[in-house]
């Protein structure tokens, strides 16, 4: 690890801590005055489920050694966008050959989210992961989703799964094909961006190997899927739903 990525990583997770309040955090603000802007260290070691000592180092400048679950809930914790949760993980990549790839954590659903969600009751809304699982869901977005949830016990439900293996899919999607189509383009870019995801490796294997009768186009996308933060999305209609970031 280098002088300078120590600094950058001091620089960038110190004016991060400082510009989130308790109360953005979610955390009890007791009387008196603060003698530091934004949380204190250990009110983002609480956050982010690891010791006070543990973040310390961090915060000067030792990414070293922090897994891909450490850093999400850092991530969290200070309430990092894509651009700049992508630019932590840089971070830790130049720090050192630490990390080891063969899974990465889920990220979970913030509390702020799913106060979002359940306040959007007129519409229906959910937020689902790169793995096309729906992690979260407001009522009507469980009620629109109703055969995904009706078809299978497991947990989360996935939107690829039922595309591909549930026969109810065909009548569900108005324009089946397409949401087919687009399904396996967005695995091929996650695998892409995730070689190493086991779950997203087994969930191509499960839901694209078999092909049962999905239409000849997606044999020929599938060949080239290699074994990828959350989507919250307010469908127009029910054929094919719109993300928004």
């Amino acid at each position: 690890m280098s002088p300078r990525n120590s600094d950058e990583v001091k620089a960038f997770l110190s004016s991060r801590r400082a510009r989130v309040t308790p109360e953005e955090a979610g955390l009890p603000a007791f009387g008196g005055r603060r003698r530091v802007a934004g949380l204190r260290r250990e009110e983002v070691a609480m956050l982010a489920g690891v010791s006070a000592d543990y973040y310390v180092r961090l915060e000067r400048g030792n990414l070293a050694g922090a897994s891909d679950s450490v850093l999400d809930a850092l991530a969290t914790a200070l309430r990092l966008d894509e651009a700049e949760r992508e630019h932590l993980f840089d971070l830790a990549r130049a720090a050192g050959p630490a990390r080891t790839p063969g899974r990465r954590a889920d990220a979970a659903v913030p509390w702020s989210v799913r106060t979002i969600l359940d306040g959007m009751t007129g519409v229906p809304a959910w937020v689902r992961n790169d793995r096309h699982d729906i992690i979260a869901a407001n009522l009507l977005g469980r009620a629109l989703y109703s055969p995904l949830f009706d078809a299978s016990t497991e947990r989360p439900v996935n939107t690829t799964k039922f595309t591909f293996l549930d026969p109810g899919a065909r009548t569900f999607w108005r324009d089946y094909e397409q949401i087919a189509h687009d399904g396996v383009a967005m695995l091929q870019m996650e695998a892409g961006r995730h070689p190493h995801d086991k779950r997203l490796i087994t969930l191509v294997g499960e839901a694209l190997d078999p092909l049962r009768g999905v239409p000849a186009p997606l044999g020929i996308a599938r060949r080239h899927v290699a074994p990828q933060r959350p989507q919250a999305a307010a469908p127009p209609c029910r054929g094919r739903p719109r993300p928004h970031v």
